[in-house]
């Protein structure tokens, strides 16, 4: 609409110009070398614009010859530019199909047409990996490195193939390159990450995580930072208690519910006297998550209590979230120190009809503690290895004893509480077998057996000593990388197809410098 009004007025003044020419005759009078021209004003005008009009005509028939070979050699540039395109095109879907004999004659075609095209540069390094030619590869990557418009691609490609052929020195230093050209890459920064945390460089950790702080999540970077600091707190615990103490209560800050974190921060804050704040941070760590290690710091807050005390400062830690079998446990043990069995069989009667093996096994230290009776203690202990399983700290298929800041994987925070083996989902009702009327004691003469109850506390210390390797019926596969390039999924080595040549791309020829233009003309 706007267009049409423009072009309205135009065509109007254009019209008002003509009439106003018209309303004022005049003439026009040209004398030059005996010759005089005389005419009216509206035909002089008419005139000037016809010659201007001849006289663009013409230069641009002059210009058009004139540059006429650049058109000629961008027109057949621009064919050749175009052929490439298409022979990267069809490349990179050759590549995606998991055609080998067309992903390399396309490279082959691309790298003669558009020598200089990043894109060559990505297929050749795509029909190289796909025909096994590491060295091929790397070659195409270590072209991108050095280029600036694709410095980052080929990093990322140089980094996959150091972690292919296992050699961690050059994978770090190609992430640390790739981390310093652009801080908030993701892969580069995580690779520093798992380098420095697989090095227990917990400071340095804490460095390349405040690097890639902007490509984070906030509160998966609040989570990542309370674990690192958390680990440095334990690091440090024996080296520098003060700053043991404010990296940990700045985990706290960040991750309330970390329970190693509270636990650690509520027991180094009890041995500097500031036993409210400490009892305010475990009680928050409690209601947030309720873990066997926060009621362990908080029964254990004042060194000096008794284990009346304690039992008390513990029933008033697990009535904040009634109904927990932590809190249970947690009150059922005080109780068992202070040698109140009442208390503690009161606190376990509504999970015995389904105990679990930590319920059954203090049951048993229960009944051995109280009344020394052998039939009973073998009954619980019974129960107990057919009861089902505790949480504990697990990670990759690996139980450890205590929480650790790194999966055995590498996985920073990769410990979690939880049954092992739960995420395969399958559960099965536990069998209760009626207990046997009170056994026979065996004869004097006889050498009474160990009491079950010490080896039952035995054997867990042990299995729980050192993490252990859950056992599976399916065989381990190997861990593959993830793809080099995120543009198409090439295979990990799928190894030279017998029926192509893989031999590296050739060179492409070029003619001697004063025939090379000449030649280009022409293709």
């Amino acid at each position: 609409m706007i267009r049409l009004v423009l072009f309205l007025i135009s065509v109007a003044l254009i019209a008002a110009g003509f009439v106003w020419f018209a309303d004022r005759p005049g003439d026009i009078a040209i004398t030059w070398m005996g010759y005089r021209i005389e005419t009216s004003l509206m035909v002089a005008t008419l005139a000037v614009a016809l010659v201007v009009v001849i006289a663009i005509f013409v230069w641009s028939i002059l210009r058009g010859i004139w540059r006429s070979p650049e058109q000629v050699s961008l027109f057949f540039r621009h064919r050749r530019a175009m052929k490439g395109y298409l022979a990267i095109s069809r490349g990179l879907i050759a590549v995606g199909a998991g055609d080998l004999r067309l992903a390399r004659k396309s490279s082959d075609e691309a790298a003669r047409l558009s020598s200089g095209d990043p894109l060559t540069l990505l297929l050749a390094a795509q029909s190289a990996q796909m025909a096994g030619d590491r060295a091929g590869a790397e070659r195409a990557f270590r072209a991108m490195a050095e280029r600036d418009d694709t410095r980052l691609l080929g990093l990322r490609g140089l980094y996959i193939e150091a972690q292919r052929r296992n050699d961690p020195s050059v994978a770090r230093a190609v992430a640390e390159r790739a981390a310093k050209a652009a801080p908030a890459l993701t892969w580069a920064g995580q690779a520093l990450l798992d380098d420095r945390c697989a090095a227990t460089d917990w400071a340095g950790a804490l460095e390349a995580l405040d690097h890639m702080k902007s490509a984070l999540e906030k509160a998966d970077y609040r989570r990542k930072r309370a674990v690192l600091l958390t680990a440095r707190a334990q690091a440090l615990a024996d080296i520098d208690r003060d700053a043991a103490r404010a990296a940990v209560l700045e985990a706290v800050k960040l991750a309330p519910d970390l329970a190693p974190a509270a636990a650690m921060a509520g027991q180094r804050l009890a041995e500097s006297g500031d036993w409210r704040k400490a009892r305010k941070i475990l009680e928050h760590a409690w209601t947030t998550n309720p873990h066997p290690d926060v009621a362990e710091a908080y029964a254990h807050l004042r060194t000096g209590d008794s284990a009346r005390e304690r039992l008390a400062r513990v029933q008033k830690l697990a009535a904040k979230v009634p109904g927990q079998l932590e809190g249970a446990l947690a009150v059922a043990r005080a109780a068992l120190d202070a040698r109140e069995f009442m208390t503690a069989r009161q606190v376990l009667a509504p999970y015995l009809s389904a105990s679990t093996r930590r319920v059954a096994t203090l049951m048993a230290e229960i009944e051995e503690a109280e009344h020394g009776d052998e039939g009973r203690v073998r009954e619980w202990m019974g129960r107990a290895m057919r009861a089902s399983g505790d949480p504990v700290w697990t990670a990759d298929g690996v139980v450890s004893e205590r929480w650790l800041p790194v999966s055995p994987n590498g996985r920073l925070d990769g410990f979690q509480w939880k049954l092992p083996l739960a995420e395969i989902g399958v559960s099965r009702p536990v069998i209760e077998v009626t207990a046997p009327a009170e056994p026979e004691k065996p004869p004097a003469a006889e050498e009474a057996p160990e009491p079950l109850l010490r080896k039952a506390q035995k054997a867990p210390s042990k299995s729980l000593a050192q993490p252990k390797t859950v056992s599976r019926s399916q065989p381990k596969s190997e861990t593959k990388p993830e793809p080099v390039i995120p543009l198409l999924h090439a295979p990990d080595d799928p190894g030279t197809d017998p029926l192509v040549d893989a031999e590296p791309l050739p060179e492409p020829t070029t003619a001697p410098a004063p025939w090379r233009r000449f030649i280009e003309l022409f293709r």
